[in-house]
């Protein structure tokens, strides 16, 4: 997801998302601010806690991430997100000394910036972590079906496929982490629907992309646990 000559993005749709995590309300509002200026989508969250909501119902391309919060700290969420998700996370902190940095490396954090920082200084240590990354998946494909993650557009054979604004949802989040096991209640919170609505919700989507909706190849059961989308080997798109 590069960004145009002078930080511009293609389209607001092809914008890097950004998840901002901060608890300072005016970090959060200065830094919204420039990062959009630089051709950014920003969602901000103040703690974890909101961080994990904003995560199980959007797909982002990158995560800042503020080190001391109240509550759970920037560390553990960021060794939480690295089990998950494969987007940068790059930590902010006042904190200087060397453990500190190494202790979020070791967590797999993919850069930091010591406060106070420049702030056009985070906008290109973004823009350097997004060029070096392989491309974030925007299409996921799965036998002759093809699912548009940003504009929530199913095709089958370069038919579209129509949908309910609820499998809509659940497709989306089913293919933002393409072969990983959702768990039921990510999905119950992003519905807020109770698990055996949940179920008809599954079916029903499955009657439209299974050949055998008793048998599915794509959208599988994990027992116990939740569900989850199997894409082919080259799902990016």
């Amino acid at each position: 997801m590069a960004l145009r000559d002078g930080g511009e993005p293609a389209s607001d749709d092809e914008a890097p998302h950004v998840l901002l995590v901060d608890d300072d309300q005016r970090i959060r509002t200065l830094l919204q601010r420039l990062l959009r200026a630089q051709g950014f989508r920003v969602t901000a969250a103040r703690d974890a806690a909101e961080a994990r909501r904003k995560l199980e119902g959007l797909v982002f391309d990158a995560v800042v991430l503020d080190i001391m919060m109240p509550g759970e700290d920037g560390l553990s969420l960021l060794a939480s997100l690295k089990q998950t998700y494969t987007m940068p996370v790059l930590l902010l902190s006042a904190k200087t000394e060397a453990d500190d940095r190494v202790a979020g490396l070791e967590r797999g954090a993919d850069d930091y910036l010591p406060k106070p920082f420049e702030p056009r200084e985070l906008a290109l240590r973004l823009a350097n972590l997004l060029r070096r990354r392989p491309e974030t998946a925007r299409r996921i494909r799965f036998g002759d079906f093809v699912f548009d993650i940003r504009r929530e557009e199913l095709t089958r054979a370069a038919e579209p496929v129509r949908l309910t604004d609820r499998e809509r949802r659940l497709l989306r989040l089913l293919a933002s982490r393409p072969g990983a096991t959702i768990p039921r209640h990510e999905l119950v919170a992003d519905e807020d629907l109770g698990d055996r609505a949940i179920d008809v919700q599954i079916n029903r989507l499955r009657r439209k992309l299974e050949d055998d909706p008793a048998e599915p190849k794509y959208l599988q059961t994990m027992r116990g646990q939740g569900y989850r989308l199997l894409a082919d080997p080259e799902h990016a798109g």
